[in-house]
């Protein structure tokens, strides 16, 4: 029996588990899923549960049922590619034929003396649990600070106003505004919502170091006092990845080649924000490349070659509360309630399609169950 093992039940590492089991899956071939949580976490939705406007059962997503896989939990240690190993904590090694590694990314804090330790994050469920906790326990007209003014934490920052009305909020990025790599349009719009709902953007931050409740601007003697800070200031793969020497871009993801495979060992797939791609990251691209995967891996089981077109990002959605929203479609900018009721739209779909396919028994065994549906996970991108 060969095994191909998928490292990461997120967008991408679901979609290839879902694209391989719809296919036409070899008798001597078996999927085993590892993650560290019984279910997929709706990541592109945290920010929504890190303010307290949604239950964490709303962005849980059960994993597959097929008498084919088998998941696995617990928190991967090491991979070993010369060996076709994978390292659990307090498991045995787990041996493989192909891995699809889709572990995801984690927080990058960019050598800042104290962030870290400081600051809350929105990279994991269990860090997002902990952060709703914290920013909910803020006493009233606290202060709450947001390092980064992209996607994330435009997100976070306006989620947080509707939740808690009585905070004082602010953003920090070190750019002029916020959402600066999207048209002055965009901009705009989102700076005037925030203007109106009495959210404090700053530019031009510097920041060097971070102490509890007070952060230091290189470009500003003054100390920003705070009560809570979280970060969405950039992400970086995570630290298996970061051990593995093996070849990687400036943001230290990994090398792949047209196939999405490590170029010195082409059974290793590398997919999301673990793999060096032309665009950012996004749970859009990640699951693109999941289906290309599961192409790929159809193509040998078969004996031809796959055919891959390019990868193209169909748009991106983003939420200002729940009334509020903007996109981005190729060069247009779209505005107001439509982009918030269209991610409302995609949210709903995926989960709909994947409650169709019922929930995992999770006991490191096989189950059997019907035939799954099509899928595609809810992201901040366009479907």
């Amino acid at each position: 029996m060969k095994t191909v093992v998928i490292l990461g039940g997120g967008y991408g590492g679901l979609t290839v588990a879902h694209d391989l089991l719809q296919g036409e899956l070899p008798d001597d071939v078996s999927l085993v899923l590892v993650d560290r949580m019984p279910f997929q976490g709706l990541k592109t939705e945290y920010y929504a549960l890190a303010a307290g406007t949604v239950a964490e059962s709303e962005i849980r997503v059960a994993f597959p049922v097929d008498p084919r896989l088998s998941v696995t939990y617990g928190e991967v240690t090491a991979v070993d590619p010369a060996r076709q190993l994978v390292h659990i904590e307090g498991r045995d090694p787990l041996a493989y034929d192909w891995l699809v590694l889709a572990l995801g990314c984690t927080d990058n804090y960019h050598g800042i003396e104290g962030a870290e330790a400081h600051s809350l994050s929105l990279q994991t469920l269990s860090g997002t649990r902990r952060t709703y906790q914290r920013l909910n326990d803020v006493k009233p007209y606290g202060q709450v600070t947001i390092v980064g003014g992209g996607l994330s934490g435009v997100e976070v920052a306006a989620e947080l106003r509707e939740s808690r009305p009585d905070l004082n909020i602010r953003i920090l990025d070190r750019g002029p505004s916020i959402l600066s790599s999207f048209p002055d349009k965009l901009q705009r719009y989102v700076a005037e919502w925030f203007i109106e709902h009495e959210v404090e953007m700053r530019g031009h931050v510097s920041l060097f170091r971070l102490e509890e409740g007070v952060l230091h601007d290189a470009n500003n003697p003054e100390p920003i006092t705070t009560d809570a800070t979280v970060w969405t200031a950039g992400i970086q793969p995570v630290p298996i990845v970061q051990k593995l020497q093996l070849p990687k871009d400036k943001q230290g993801r990994l090398i792949i080649n047209p196939y999405h495979q490590l170029p010195d060992y082409e059974n290793v797939f590398v997919v999301g924000d673990c793999a060096s791609l032309p665009f950012s990251p996004s749970g859009q691209a990640a699951e693109a490349q999941g289906r290309q995967v599961a192409e790929v891996l159809q193509a040998i089981w078969e004996g031809r070659t796959p055919r891959l077109g390019k990868i193209k990002l169909k748009g991106i959605l983003g939420s200002l509360g729940k009334k509020a929203g903007f996109g981005l479609m190729g060069r247009t900018a779209i505005l107001g309630r439509v982009p918030r009721v269209l991610k409302s739209g995609v949210l709903w779909m995926s989960k709909i399609i994947l409650a169709e396919a019922g929930p995992v028994s999770f006991t490191d065994r096989p189950a059997a169950c019907p035939a799954l549906p099509d899928r595609r996970a809810a992201s901040r991108s366009l479907p």
